[in-house]
């Protein structure tokens, strides 16, 4: 598993700067007005942070973009990065200068001159995130991110809001890993294994076995691993850090690897397909953070984890199978194969824990992407407020959301003679009819959220706070939205 960069906090000292080695950062903002910290650094550079503020080039700069001067006169250090910051930065400008510092520094040790900057702990979190690689798998292993150290006017009052943050950042990595894991190595009981280990925090965690799933009357979710040697597991991760109210309801898709089935996809891309379980690492990351910051919330996690392979035994197009809810599915497409698994999942969950409210997530569809590319995940509400609720969370962490409709007439698509509903409407409005799909087994009286992160789990290029691959998106908002609405005080 990856290893964060470790970074502390400590009083300004500057005269330490001369002999700090590795990288070393400060802040400036646009009007040019130095503080004492760079003022220092200037008389030791001999003026050359003055010539860098009174540039063309500083003046064009994007906040928290960075000017860098290599091996600068006067210091023991191979790099002074000059950022453009304001004092009280906006959350998303103090993220963007962390990871400005973390990309520039890549592995070397990490100095920052914040002094009294503002939003310290989320320059600290922007620097945890953009340093992330993911080298399990790599002959050479690279050596482990150098510490860093953030001086800063009152390290007492920032360590605290900086705690919290960087439990973030461990929920985003967990998640980021889980994404990033060969289908080979995260099979189906490895990711379970993975997630039982979130008992060291505090985290309760059952495992339902596919023995246990038949009992229950599971024809939908056991529809899609019949064809896999690997077995399917449903994972439950209890969080009660509140009193008695009733628990909010995570849902995660777990698709270790989709070959699409009997209706197998085009080999071109697949390889891609060990994100299918994107959704479930989301819910997995979202529990660690809460189990990290003592969230006094109750947060239940349901992930249903499987493999939907082509074999003898598998499910063929056209087969017809019971979920537990009692309706019955036409299987018109093995690779509509995620909406199989919620189904039941969303059914045990309202079942067994009566929740405030329930957001499942998955990468249900390739449909989403090509409605919303790579900046947006899709989602559907069936409640006004809860909608309102997650759209202002996932604002306040930048993680882009889109409401997408619902309706009779989507519904319809997915009407067959055959059986209740079928796994599939075509291509026309895919993304909706598979939300239209899951709507089926979600109870009249549950707040309830779809979430289509088929664009947002792992992208094709870089993203401000993290690389090309998994991105973990989807925990800063959760996290935000159970911080806001289910924590007591």
């Amino acid at each position: 598993m990856t290893e964060l960069r470790d970074i502390s906090f400590a009083e300004v000292d500057l005269d330490l700067l001369a002999e700090t080695e590795g990288s070393v950062s400060v802040f400036i903002p646009a009007d040019g007005k130095m503080s004492p910290g760079a003022r220092r650094l200037n008389r030791l550079t001999k003026g050359a942070i003055a010539r860098v503020v009174g540039s063309d080039r500083f003046e064009k700069l994007s906040v928290g973009d960075a000017i860098s001067l290599g091996f600068p006169t006067g210091m023991a250090a191979e790099t002074l990065m000059v950022i453009k910051l304001p004092r009280r930065p906006a959350q998303e400008e103090a993220r963007k200068a962390g990871a400005t510092i973390a990309k520039l520094a890549a592995g070397s040790p990490v100095t920052v001159l914040a002094e009294s900057t503002a939003r310290i702990e989320d320059v600290a979190l922007g620097v945890a995130l953009k340093g992330y690689k993911f080298t399990d798998h790599k002959s050479e292993k690279a050596d482990p991110l150098a510490a860093a150290v953030i001086y800063c006017s009152k390290p007492d009052e920032v360590a605290p809001k900086a705690e919290t943050a960087l439990a973030i950042a461990q929920g985003v990595t967990f998640t980021r890993d889980l994404v990033n894991e060969p289908a080979n190595v995260l099979t189906t009981t490895e990711f379970a294994n993975r997630l039982v280990a979130l008992k060291s925090l505090g985290v309760k965690v059952t495992v339902l076995e596919e023995a246990d799933m038949e009992k229950l009357g599971m024809g939908s979710f056991l529809s899609v691993s019949i064809g896999s040697e690997s077995p399917a597991k449903l994972v439950v991760m209890e969080w009660n850090g509140g009193g008695d109210e009733a628990p909010l309801a995570l849902v995660g898709k777990g698709v270790v690897f989709d070959t699409g089935g009997i209706s197998i996809k085009p080999s071109a891309g697949m390889e891609t397909m060990t994100m299918d379980m994107g959704g479930a690492g989301v819910v997995a990351g979202v529990m660690k953070t809460l189990a990290l910051r003592k969230a006094k919330a109750n947060v239940v996690g349901l992930v249903g984890i499987v493999e939907n392979m082509p074999d003898g035994k598998a499910t063929r197009p056209g087969d017809i199978v019971k979920s537990m809810k009692g309706d019955t599915i036409e299987i018109v497409n093995t690779d509509a194969e995620g909406r199989l698994v919620l189904a039941d999942v969303l059914w045990y969950a309202q079942e067994t824990f009566k929740p405030a409210g329930m957001i499942d997530l998955a990468t249900l569809t390739g449909a989403c992407i090509i409605a919303l590319g790579h900046d947006n995940a899709a989602y559907f509400a069936n409640d006004e407020e809860f909608a309102k609720s997650y759209e202002k969370s996932a604002a306040a962490e930048g993680e882009g959301t889109w409401r997408l409709p619902l309706g009779n007439g989507y519904a319809e698509l997915i009407k067959t003679p055959l059986a209740d509903v079928k796994n599939s409407g075509g291509r026309p409005a895919g993304t909706i009819t598979a939300a239209e799909f899951l709507k089926r087994f979600v109870k009249d009286e549950t707040p309830w959220i779809h979430i289509d992160i088929a664009g947002v789990a792992h992208v094709p290029s870089e993203r401000l706070l993290s690389g090309k691959g998994a991105t973990g998106w989807g925990v800063m908002a959760l996290n935000r939205l159970v911080a806001d609405h289910y924590e007591q005080d």
